[in-house]
């Protein structure tokens, strides 16, 4: 059942600043983050999250303007999980309390987010819960795949090539009949999936197309072929391609 934004001038922002490098960012996402009364970003405890970094080529650190909404948990608990399911579940109920709040006392939320809003964005989970009782608009934003597959220089899909996005948490024989179902591919969420995608794609017969990308379009940016990387190291920002090899003229 789909949701039915608020009507009105728009009280919350669901930002997309793209893959990485502020560059590719959009002018309605640089004139939105110079212009709210907070700005809201998802972050690692400890650590600021990767979507404000972005910003900072636009927007300097103001703490009057800063809301830091900090995971309780990250990888260290499987998703499926209850010890998982519960303390993100609540965490997400208790942040948009928090920005609710805040628009009630008439303040815009940008909320910043890496690539785009509704592509994988932990900003959905707040617009689950906001959208309907405020004035929402979400601002598109260059996906992290786009910016991938470019500084790759690797065409994703030629003539009638079907692109399947995978996340690396599915089940090793589910990856492997996608796989093999499709004409290209990214995979998506790696980190410690990275051994079971690579099985998948050796079973599917795909892994000679295979290449990795971490932190695409950023500074500690790293292309390689997939049969070249011999650890399974996989930070967060990183992805697997295999482009398509349609019809090409």
């Amino acid at each position: 059942m789909s949701i039915e934004p608020a009507k009105g001038k728009p009280l919350l922002f669901g930002v997309g600043l793209g893959p990485g490098d502020p560059d590719y960012m959009t002018l309605r996402a640089r004139d939105i983050i110079v212009t709210a009364d907070r700005l809201v970003h998802f972050c690692k405890r400890g650590r600021r999250g990767n979507a404000r970094v972005t910003a900072d080529a636009i927007v300097a650190p103001d703490a009057a303007r800063e809301i830091e909404l900090a995971f309780p948990v990250t990888i260290e608990v499987p998703v499926e999980e209850e010890g998982y399911s519960g303390p993100i579940a609540a965490f997400y109920d208790e942040s948009a309390a928090l920005l609710a709040a805040e628009m009630e006392a008439g303040r815009t939320i940008a909320v910043l987010c890496d690539g785009d809003p509704f592509f994988y964005g932990s900003f959905m989970h707040l617009w689950r819960r906001l959208a309907h009782r405020f004035p929402t608009e979400v601002v598109p934003g260059v996906m992290g795949m786009a910016g991938a597959w470019t500084r790759a220089a690797a065409p994703i899909t030629w003539g009638d090539d079907i692109m399947t996005v995978l996340p690396g948490t599915l089940p090793e024989t589910e990856l492997t009949r996608r796989l093999v179902d499709t004409d290209a591919a990214v995979i998506m969420k790696l980190g410690r999936n990275l051994p079971k995608v690579r099985r998948a794609l050796k079973t599917a017969g795909l892994i000679h197309r295979a290449i990795y990308v971490e932190r695409a379009t950023m500074a500690e940016q790293v292309v390689a072929k997939l049969s070249d990387k011999t650890d399974d190291d996989a930070p967060y920002f990183s992805m697997v391609l295999v482009p398509g090899e349609g019809r090409r003229l």
